[in-house]
């Protein structure tokens, strides 16, 4: 089905609706895509105590260094 085909089959029901019904047709614009924000990957309780056992690491190595 074209996108011709499915204008033209919607414009049908369209008027079937009107005609038994009695009722309206309201057609709104298409929303916009929201924009895309990069995403980020938050720091799991792993990564967190990883992060922690390195910089103890490299304080005690500058501790042993003076």
């Amino acid at each position: 089905m074209t996108k011709d085909e499915l204008r033209a089959e919607l414009e049908r029901q369209e008027q079937r609706y009107k005609d038994v019904y009695g009722g309206e047709i309201t057609t709104y614009a298409a929303q916009p895509e929201p924009e895309r924000k990069p995403w980020r990957k938050r720091a799991s309780l792993l990564d967190q105590a990883f992060a922690q056992e390195i910089e103890k690491i490299e304080q005690e190595l500058k501790a042993e260094e003076s």
